[in-house]
């Protein structure tokens, strides 16, 4: 048994369609300010924690004019002698 869709349950169908195409066009003109509104805060917030330490300028820890040094230069750095002879440049006129 075939059973074929009638006129008036189509125009229904095609009615509640459009109602709510334009109910979600007009209820996000409503809201998207809102929603835009939350979204740029969240991402701001977010921004602001992933970034915030480096605003902050580092606090010495040394008096200002003191010598401080950081690491010491390792002495035990020999050359390699069998690498070959040294030769002066010397420039021809």
């Amino acid at each position: 048994m075939t059973q074929y869709a009638s006129f008036v349950g189509f125009v229904r169908t095609v009615l509640i369609i459009l109602l709510i195409y334009y109910g979600l066009k007009i209820l996000m003109r409503i809201l998207a300010p809102y929603l835009m509104r939350y979204i740029s805060k969240k991402a701001e917030k977010r921004f602001g924690q992933q970034f915030g330490n480096y605003q902050k300028p580092p606090q010495p820890k040394h008096k200002e004019g003191e010598t401080v040094i950081d690491k010491m230069p390792n002495v035990d750095k020999s050359s390699n002698k069998g690498v070959g002879e040294y030769v002066d440049y010397e420039e021809i006129d």
